[in-house]
């Protein structure tokens, strides 16, 4: 006979969660993006692409570099333009590097927080059963006291030493004392993300916030400088600044000294100036290349000097007109090269007409300590036997063109076709201070004298208090992890074995959390006194 026994069906397997197939892209891009390898690799990424912006010149520091370099790589310019090189800082691809960076840093750090934030509201785990199993082991050593008296000894003792201590009674009547320390280290590690993540919202908000500008700034009252942007030579405003909320201030530099070495080498340099804020009065101040001017929302850096002509040009009709040109430096002995252009000049006074093509351009180089051999380069930078050498040119200047060009050269493309022509022959002349030279048409130019200038960069960042306080909590987090191990130890505590004589057994186990090659010295410092039979 057969007997067949009834058993209950089996319950179905639910079929499997359909998982929405975009929401699981998301999900995981976003772990990997918060990932910690993922935000080092965007921090070198971050390092490289800042490259370019120190090889090739940036339009937002210096746009005559940006010019100059289109003139010596005519075909590779373009191009780099285009890729953003010069403007790297503010291209998309820069931005968008940062701002993964950014993101990656936050998405990383506050699951950290939370967790260590939880991690020191945490007591320290039980003894392990077995501490002979661990990297660091004490034997078992016998005290005197008993052992409640032991434990809370030893709990003592580590508190003084800076370990978070929790004395345990187990039900088996012995005592069991767990520390633990170095949560420092994590603490610190968190604080250098926290402070690199302030460097990335202070160098943002910098730049939409912060202007800055480079102006030349030459001695002498009728030389003064007020803070506009049409007074800059070069400048750049933040995409939340506007003309308008530039501060109110102006200068006027009185003098500039200089002190070199015997190599000709710079020693020194201290510009004095006359600065008034708003509408109160000028007052005399100075400043120097380390040791910046600082106004209100404004610091004005000393980054450069160099020499400024006076030039008088003498028409064909006996009308005089003044300039003062600053030459460029072109080496370290203060060699200066510049132009003096006079657009406004030979108006016939009948008919008060200015003739284009009889406009006049001087073009030069100054030495200001200049040497027997005739040669163009000066021997020292400071002015021992100042001497200009300079051409002329008439024609058409090309100013009225409509082509972008330099203060500090003559149009070579005037001069290429013929419309500026040079009339002083083929050597410069050579002036002193206080001679003059006559040209073919009966008109003069006279070398008047020089002045100092100084090269002034003028910058205003509302969160330069934030990266400096950013900085140093980075570099104190840095050595906080670096410096810091996290490690743990225990002590147990049973009665003796002999009850009427009362004391105790001590043994004690040891466990480094992060590689600390000096725990096992800070071990036997700890159960040093365990050994020798006090807790």
């Amino acid at each position: 006979m057969t007997i067949v026994e009834d058993r209950p069906e089996t319950a179905e397997v639910p079929p499997p969660r359909r998982v929405n197939p975009v929401w699981a892209l998301l999900r995981n891009s976003w772990r990997q993006l918060t990932s910690m390898r993922t935000a080092l690799v965007l921090l070198f990424l971050l390092a490289v692409a800042a490259i370019p912006g120190s090889y090739f010149p940036q339009t937002s520091v210096n746009r005559e570099k940006v010019s100059q370099y289109y003139t010596a790589h005519p075909q590779l310019a373009p191009w780099v333009d285009r890729l953003g090189g010069f403007d790297v800082f503010a291209s998309p691809w820069f931005a968008a590097i940062y701002l993964l960076l950014f993101t990656s840093l936050i998405g990383c750090v506050l699951p950290r927080l939370r967790d260590h934030a939880r991690a020191l509201r945490t007591v320290p785990p039980d003894a392990p059963k077995r501490l002979e199993r661990l990297p660091r082991h004490a034997p078992a050593r016998t005290g005197p006291e008993s052992p409640a008296d032991a434990a809370n000894a030893l709990a003592k003792t580590l508190r003084g030493k800076l370990f978070r201590t929790r004395v345990r009674e187990l039900p088996d009547g012995r005592f069991s004392v767990a520390a633990e320390k170095g949560y420092l280290k994590e603490t610190g590690n968190l604080l250098f993300h926290f402070a690199l993540l302030s460097v990335l919202i202070g160098v943002g908000f910098g730049h939409w916030y912060g202007w800055h500008g480079n102006r030349i700034l030459v001695a002498g009252e009728d030389q003064g400088f007020c803070n506009s942007i049409t007074q800059y030579d070069d400048s750049a405003l933040g995409p939340r600044v506007t003309a308008a909320d530039l501060p109110k201030f102006c200068l006027r530099m009185t003098d500039f000294e200089a002190t070199y070495q015997s190599t000709g080498q710079p020693k020194s340099f201290m510009a004095n100036v006359e600065v008034k804020e708003g509408s109160g009065a000028y007052r005399a101040d100075s400043f120097t290349v380390n040791d910046p001017l600082r106004l209100h929302h404004a610091n004005v850096h000393l980054i450069g000097q160099g020499y400024a002509l006076e030039l008088r040009y003498t028409d064909r009709y006996g009308v005089s007109q003044t300039k003062v040109v600053p030459f460029l430096p072109t080496d370290g002995m203060q060699t200066s090269e510049g132009v003096a252009q006079f657009p406004d000049v030979n108006i016939d006074p009948k008919t008060n007409r200015r003739d284009d093509q009889l406009q006049v351009g001087f073009e030069g180089v100054y030495l200001p300590t200049g040497g027997t051999d005739g040669s163009a380069v000066s021997k020292f930078p400071a002015e021992n036997n100042p001497v200009l050498y300079v051409a002329a040119y008439r024609g058409n200047l090309g100013l009225d063109v409509g082509r972008t060009g330099s203060v500090y050269a003559l149009d070579r493309g005037q001069i290429s076709n013929g419309e500026l022509k040079k009339v002083s022959g083929e050597r410069p002349q050579a002036l002193k201070p206080g001679q003059s030279w006559t040209l073919d048409d009966g008109t003069r130019l006279e070398f008047v004298g020089t002045r100092k200038y100084a090269t002034l960069s003028i910058r205003y960042d509302p969160t330069q208090s934030l990266l400096l306080v950013g900085a140093v909590l980075g570099l104190i987090g840095l050595m906080l992890s670096l410096f810091v191990h996290r490690r743990r130890v225990w002590f147990v505590v049973s009665p003796a074995n002999d009850q009427e004589a009362g004391g105790s057994v001590i043994e004690a186990g040891g466990l480094p959390r992060t590689d600390y090659p000096g725990f096992a010295a800070e071990f036997a410092a700890l159960t040093g006194p365990a050994e020798e039979g006090t807790p």
